[in-house]
């Protein structure tokens, strides 16, 4: 079950046309299949659902817009001419859909501690 409609997209977005709109789709799918892996949803939790829509859309945009670049798949490109030169790399060269690790703080994810724990069962540490 996705958590975002195309319409969400397309209001926190742009337009989209018709084949985009089926690209979107099925992204947004991908997506929530994604999320569930790791996220235990609560369907009554009107926040959680809201973030949910918000960091599907995220990522199907991201994704969207990495297969719009005319790139796919590169991920770095140089471009020199006489003594000039420009180089760019691509944030996201083949489309994955993935999580930013601000989407994981959202979703409550993706954050791991470690811990010093003095032990105290017949010790005197005084």
């Amino acid at each position: 079950m996705a958590y975002a409609t195309v319409s969400d997209l397309e209001a926190g977005w742009r337009e989209l046309t018709e084949q985009e709109q089926r690209v979107a789709g099925v992204l947004l799918n991908r997506a929530a299949i994604l999320i569930d892996s790791f996220v235990t949803v609560d369907e009554t939790d009107c926040h959680q659902m809201d973030v949910l829509s918000m960091v599907s859309c995220s990522m199907v945009q991201r994704a969207m817009i990495a297969s719009d670049s005319g790139a796919f798949g590169v991920s770095q490109q140089t471009i020199s001419a006489d003594i000039y030169s420009q180089t760019q790399s691509f944030a996201n060269p083949t489309g994955d859909l993935y999580l930013t690790s601000a989407e994981k703080k959202m979703l409550g994810i993706g954050a791991s501690y470690v811990l010093n724990v003095r032990p105290s069962i017949g010790w005197d540490f005084s």
